[in-house]
């Protein structure tokens, strides 16, 4: 793009300013100082605070009138836009607001282009976070020539939010390196793996998050998966590389939608985590997401004064679970019966819908929730359930959120194409992450609970509870399944071959009973489902205060499986 038109506010260049001192009655010291009165002509720095602030207004207008009503048009608001639409009030300081190409005659500026990226230290809900993204209004929002190596203001934010432990906030809206650069350096380079070390220790220490407002392609897409949560606002797209590097590299012509939309995103591949109706609802999802978050992993979840009752007792639990074993039943209402009243936010609830994951309070601390969805496959856990599951007790263990699993899982996911996907190594990897979490697990086994899938659902790394309800159901393999496969001679001999199996499963059906289990201390309690609130509340309230003696960075299991 051309960049824009300046006229010089002063008769010389700004770089001539005591390069020259003023004579004065034939006096003068060294670097042109003078003793006794000084002329406001040699003292007064006002054109050059001028300059600064003609510089600055250039850096606000970004690509310029033309490009941001390119920008409203396609119904995207700009960078800065979102920054103070996202921030609180008054609270963004930018910085490198001035770094950016300018172009000079005799020595005075007469043109200026904005580097596209905009950050800055801002609060969100009285915290301090830095915020940033890219400005597509310049170039796409293209990094520096994406240059590996090259100093820029995304590395100082990152750098910045690392140093000072507060969570990186970034909107994404940029198209990453630009072939242009090889222009500019006369030259290609080697990726240098160094450029990305910072992004992904920052994982490990602050709350990394991001809104994918725009087309997002290259670079920029992977640090939508640098995250550990992000949001796709209906409209966008995101793909490691455009259709027209597409059509070129695999001849297939191709919508940026039907390539990396929302539908694409955020209900197949999982790789966005929830989905913004605008960037208004992004906004308050980035927010609200946010709530539930410690600054960084040196310090505890923030506790909420509670609104909530933590005796409250639900007459609907109860019932909440049929008599007959195969019905289904809604798994969000007894959460919502559970938690505190309107506490819980769902994450990642358009993908791998067999399992629900989200945060909420339980008498205002911060929890995780992991439950089956019987609704959706039975509760079965498969490749994408076993890939949110591994994220997202991932990330509750780095922020010393405990977990509270609403167990009624029949098992992996069975059949061709579940193998054939790999569901026992997702499943297994699932397995193996929660067995390496160290915050407070409690364990409500709600119905079913069988086999390795069943191994998943608490962890003996650290004491936890597991709590048991009267239409609990539990072993290594459910019982019609076990019946035909142990009993397959006996049943194929029997003169009635279904009498004889309805026999079988009605008599170790009555083995199953969870008072045995009880009595053999197979669980930790068994209650009523009406006490199950008070029953966690107590339990978290004492095991919470020990999470502040194991405060601090965490062993990297992986960013995102």
């Amino acid at each position: 793009m051309e960049a824009f038109g300046c006229e010089s506010i002063t008769g010389h260049s700004i770089t001539d300013r005591g390069a020259v001192s003023r004579v004065d009655d034939g006096q003068r010291t060294l670097g042109g100082a003078r003793s006794g009165d000084e002329d406001p002509a040699i003292t007064d720095w006002s054109p050059e605070v001028a300059e600064i602030d003609r510089r600055r207004a250039l850096a606000m207008q970004m690509g310029g009138p033309e490009r941001v009503a390119r920008q409203h048009a396609a119904g995207r608001l700009t960078i800065r836009e979102r920054i103070d639409g996202l921030v609180d009030p008054g609270s963004f300081h930018e910085f490198g607001a001035l770094v950016g190409s300018a172009t000079y005659e005799n020595g005075v500026m007469s043109g200026f282009t904005p580097e596209p990226y905009v950050g800055g230290l801002a609060k969100i809900d009285g915290r301090p976070v830095v915020v940033a993204g890219e400005d597509f209004t310049v170039r796409g929002g293209s990094a520096q020539g994406g240059v590996p190596g090259q100093r820029s203001k995304r590395h100082f934010a990152v750098q910045m939010a690392e140093e000072y432990r507060v969570p990186f906030v970034q909107m994404l809206d940029g198209v990453g390196a630009n072939v242009a650069a090889m222009d500019q350096l006369g030259r290609s380079y080697i990726p240098n793996s160094g450029d990305w070390s910072r992004n992904l220790g920052l994982l490990a220490k602050v709350p990394v998050i991001a809104g994918i407002a725009g087309a997002v392609a290259g670079g920029v897409a992977a640090y939508a998966l640098l995250t550990h949560w992000n949001c796709m606002i209906e409209g966008s797209e995101l793909f490691s590389a455009g259709p027209p590097v597409v059509k070129r590299a695999i001849g297939l012509d191709i919508s940026k939608s039907d390539l990396g939309g929302t539908d694409v995103h955020v209900r197949q591949s999982g790789v966005a985590d929830n989905l913004a109706t605008d960037e208004l609802d992004c906004f308050a999802q980035m927010r609200r997401f946010l709530s539930y978050l410690p600054q960084n992993v040196w310090e505890l979840p923030p506790y909420e004064e509670p609104n909530d009752r933590p005796d409250r007792r639900e007459e609907a639990l109860l019932s909440i679970i049929p008599r007959q074993r195969k019905r289904a039943y809604s798994m969000h209402k007894l959460i919502g019966l559970v938690v505190d009243e309107g506490s819980f936010f769902e994450i990642k609830p358009l993908y791998a819908r067999s399992l629900i994951v989200g945060l909420a309070r339980m008498h205002g601390h911060v929890v995780g929730v992991v439950a089956n969805n019987p609704m959706v496959q039975g509760g079965a856990l498969d490749v994408p359930g076993s890939e949110k599951m591994t994220h997202f007790i991932e990330m509750c263990d780095y922020f010393r959120i405990p977990l509270i699993n609403f167990a009624d899982v029949p098992g992996f996911m069975v059949g061709p194409q579940a193998e054939a996907a790999g569901v026992l190594r997702s499943g297994m990897r699932a397995l193996w992450i929660a067995h390496q979490i160290t915050v407070p697990l409690v364990t409500v086994q709600v119905r079913r609970c069988y086999g390795m899938a069943g191994v998943a659902t608490s962890t003996p790394a650290r004491l936890g509870l597991r709590i048991g309800w009267p239409s609990g159901e539990w072993g290594s393999i459910p019982i019609e399944g076990g019946v035909e496969a142990a009993y397959r001679r006996v049943i194929n001999d029997a003169a009635d071959p279904d009498a004889k199996r309805a026999e079988i499963e009605d008599r170790l059906r009555l083995m199953k009973s969870v008072f045995p289990i009880a009595e053999a201390f197979g669980v930790e309690e068994l209650i009523d489902p009406r006490d199950t609130r008070h029953v966690i509340i107590r339990y978290l309230e004492t095991a919470i205060p020990r999470l502040s003696h194991d405060l601090g960075p965490k062993p990297r299991y992986g960013v995102r499986p």
